[in-house]
């Protein structure tokens, strides 16, 4: 049986897998339940399992849900509340979860892309709490990130989400498939750090066809000579999109999530290295550059904070 204490529902919809929960105001994780996305299966199919959990988890933590934040893979219109075309939710172009879940729990339902829900998260409990103006860059399997500018979410026109991974880097680079070359996401990203790294192993290496990045950072870390100077290389390329975020936005903080930044002790000092040489005209020394501080959690406690973003005037301590 539930209380009268409320926290808020926590949707976070990946290409994979769905993870829900109730968070409470001090972005603590009262319970959580996931399923596979399963997206074949339809949107309809999805939310029914998405509805059952929720009700799960606030029954089981007894408290009753006061609002639900989502955050969503892919484009999506969070204005609307309508997905986008996204390439690992088939069918769904155009289906709203916001308006499904608004029915059927009678409270009122928010959703933002994942990239825009991890920095709201940060901003809300992490590294960027307190912060008015913050950049939060999740280098993974891409590179995207989240733009907090005077307190509130930066949305471009017809509230785009600004695209940080496929700024030019260089423009002589490898070819992206946003249709660039050199841009960073091709040059920075986990998987285009591993590709660069393993053309550059000897023809007789055993891990020349599978070298992924979290290896190469294992043997930079063992001393291997050309895994270090790849990492160097990388590192180069992840400040100099950094510092081109600093030079432009001047942010207060950037904080930094992802699974390379799993290894960020190898690559933080290039990072900070080509801040202080490139961000000469803006004071970049007052700039903050951090690990996101809420781990494996982060997309839940995020998706939550997506709410608490657009409903500040129902916030309510649980």
């Amino acid at each position: 049986m539930t209380t009268g204490t409320s926290a808020t529902g926590a949707v976070d919809i990946g290409g994979t897998k769905i993870a829900v929960g109730a968070i409470d105001a001090s972005g603590r994780v009262l319970g959580r339940a996931d399923t596979p996305t399963s997206a074949g299966d339809g949107f309809d199919a999805a939310m029914t399992r998405i509805e059952e959990m929720l009700r799960q988890v606030s029954a089981s933590a007894g408290i009753r849900l006061g609002g639900i934040g989502i955050g969503c893979t892919g484009p999506v219109d969070p204005l609307s509340g309508t997905i986008g075309e996204v390439e690992f939710l088939p069918g769904w172009n155009g289906a709203n979860p916001v308006a499904k879940l608004a029915d059927r729990f009678g409270v009122d339902v928010a959703m933002e892309n994942d990239a825009d829900a991890a920095a709201l998260g940060e901003l809300q409990w992490g590294a960027g709490r307190g912060r008015r103006h913050l950049i939060c860059v999740t280098i993974g399997t891409g590179i995207g990130g989240g733009i907090v500018l005077n307190g509130a979410l930066y949305r471009g026109v017809g509230g785009a989400h600004p695209e940080i991974g496929h700024h030019v880097i260089d423009d002589s680079g490898p070819q992206c498939y946003c249709g660039a070359r050199g841009c960073w996401e091709v040059l920075a990203s986990g998987p285009a750090i591993a590709a660069h790294a393993r053309a550059a192993l000897p023809a007789d290496d055993p891990q020349r066809m599978t070298l992924t990045a979290a290896e190469l950072c294992a043997r930079a870390r063992r001393g291997d000579a050309l895994a270090q100077a790849e990492v160097a290389r990388a590192g180069r390329y992840l400040g100099i999109g950094i510092a081109n975020l600093i030079s432009l936005y001047t942010p207060d903080a950037i904080v930094l999530s992802g699974s390379v930044m799993e290894s960020a002790d190898l690559f933080m000092p290039a990072i900070r290295a080509i801040v202080r040489s490139h961000c000469t005209q803006v004071p970049a020394n007052r700039v903050t550059i951090d690990v996101a501080a809420l781990g494996g959690e982060a997309p839940l406690i995020g998706a939550a904070a997506v709410w608490r973003h657009r409903y500040p005037g129902e916030m309510r301590p649980c």
